[in-house]
């Protein structure tokens, strides 16, 4: 599953796009300097997510949309077509 995939699967389940995740996290208080595991639990907790899926929001709620580019522009069940995540919804992708 691609980074993005993550993202646009935790929006189905959640109905809450990565960006109004980001926008509920600041809520809560957390920002970069937030330990990643108070943040995890959160989301677990909080909205029911699973380990995985719940790691790929914390990457976005404490590092921002950035990511590797180890597995962009390759095939494969892991390959991305950005190293910039959309955080705005699935269905406004301009990348599907």
């Amino acid at each position: 599953m691609s980074f993005q995939a993550y993202l646009d699967k935790v929006e189905t389940q959640t109905g809450l796009t990565p960006r109004q995740f980001i926008a509920l996290a600041k809520e809560q208080g957390f920002d970069e300097t937030t330990k990643s595991t108070v943040v995890l639990n959160w989301l677990k907790e909080t909205y029911g997510l699973g380990h995985g899926h719940a790691q790929a929001m914390v990457h976005v709620i404490l590092k921002g949309p950035k990511i590797s580019s180890t597995h962009v522009g390759k095939g494969g069940a892991h390959g991305d077509k950005s190293d910039e995540l959309w955080l705005d919804g699935k269905d406004s992708n301009p990348n599907p």
